[in-house]
């Protein structure tokens, strides 16, 4: 008989690595806002005392992309704003998502000119999607929710990078693989 054996009989749990991290980062996601337009407006209501973001653990919105894991591009983007919101994207460390609020983000809205791109995710891969013209608070914490539900089934391990090629609309995953010299395989 050990020391130990019958000591911890009621504290344990069991899970695996993936389930513990998911749930860290579900729940502390640091948002970078990214308000271009009216849609701001109602995602700086979503994070005021009436509606509270902070239940979901995303209160403290980040100034400085290195800061932040979760982009949310709220308002119409212009196609001289694209390469800026590129840059902030690829400076945010992995794993990182997108929250694309409104219509005017999620496909330009009711600007079909040559000035405004028409969807966001032709810039940057989008994880969730939030609709209305502008979309109420409710609408971005229930898509808030959403986007946790996606973060606590991904795996953390093995996870892909996503990456948009110059011409496509739909991200794609680099399955490339590196040997222990950083050469691929």
């Amino acid at each position: 008989m050990g020391l130990i054996d019958h000591r911890f009989e009621d504290n344990f749990i069991t899970t695996s690595i993936d389930r513990v991290l998911n749930w860290a980062r579900e729940s502390s996601i640091w948002p970078m806002g990214f308000g271009l337009a009216c849609c701001a407006i109602e995602m700086m209501a979503a994070s005021a005392s009436r509606y509270d973001i902070a239940r979901f653990g995303a209160e403290v919105f980040r100034a400085s992309p290195r800061q932040s894991d979760l982009m949310i591009v709220a308002g119409t983007v212009t196609k001289k704003m694209a390469p800026v919101l590129r840059r902030l994207y690829d400076q945010m460390p992995e794993p990182k998502w997108v929250i694309s609020m409104g219509s005017c983000s999620n496909a330009g809205g009711p600007f079909p000119t040559y000035s405004v791109l028409q969807g966001v995710d032709k810039v940057v891969p989008v994880d969730v999607y939030v609709s209305g013209c502008p979309p109420r608070p409710e609408a971005l914490l229930y898509d808030l929710m959403r986007l946790q539900d996606k973060i606590r089934k991904e795996g953390t391990v093995l996870r892909k990078e996503r990456t948009i090629m110059s011409g496509d609309t739909e991200p794609t995953l680099n399955t490339k693989r590196f040997d222990a010299d950083g050469e691929r395989a």
